[in-house]
């Protein structure tokens, strides 16, 4: 039941069902806002953790779902997918594109779709975690079932 959940990671939850994802959304007890703390939290390696992070690119928000292992090269990712400038979105950015506070942006539950890009690192790992739309929720996913829920184009990000 989903009524426990933040109203914020209802949508992801409620997404993650219509594409037949069947991962649940765990409620961590501390904060999971970045890579290495949800981890920690999950007893996973920092690799699994597929980060959220959000850019902007020719005017308009790009996704970028990376390993936590990884940083994204802005220059080159720009480059692969023939963009102009990459820049980090504002806080304020993020909230606008996703609905959701940076550190617990999901890659799903956002009120419209954004142009989304996985890295390829996330395949070497069985099974994923990503945030669940606040910085205290994550779920488990396989790599495929991430790039078919984004609908992102799979490209090295570092």
């Amino acid at each position: 039941m989903t009524t426990h959940l933040p109203v914020r990671s209802r949508l992801v939850h409620d997404a993650l069902r219509a594409a037949d994802i069947s991962g649940e959304i765990v409620v961590l007890p501390d904060s999971a806002a970045t890579a290495a703390l949800a981890a920690a939290a999950l007893g996973v390696e920092v690799g699994a953790i597929a980060n959220s992070l959000v850019f902007w690119a020719d005017d308009a928000p790009l996704l970028v779902m990376t390993s936590g292992a990884h940083r994204v090269d802005t220059k080159l990712l720009a480059e692969r997918i023939g963009s102009g400038r990459i820049a980090r979105a504002t806080p304020d950015q993020v909230r606008e594109a996703t609905g959701q506070a940076i550190g617990g942006v999901a890659p799903t539950g956002h009120p419209a779709p954004i142009r989304t890009y996985v890295d390829e690192a996330l395949a070497a790992y069985p099974e994923i975690w990503a945030a669940g739309g606040t910085p205290h929720t994550v779920f488990p996913l396989t790599y495929d079932e991430l790039v078919r829920l984004t609908g992102g184009d799979v490209v090295k990000v570092d």
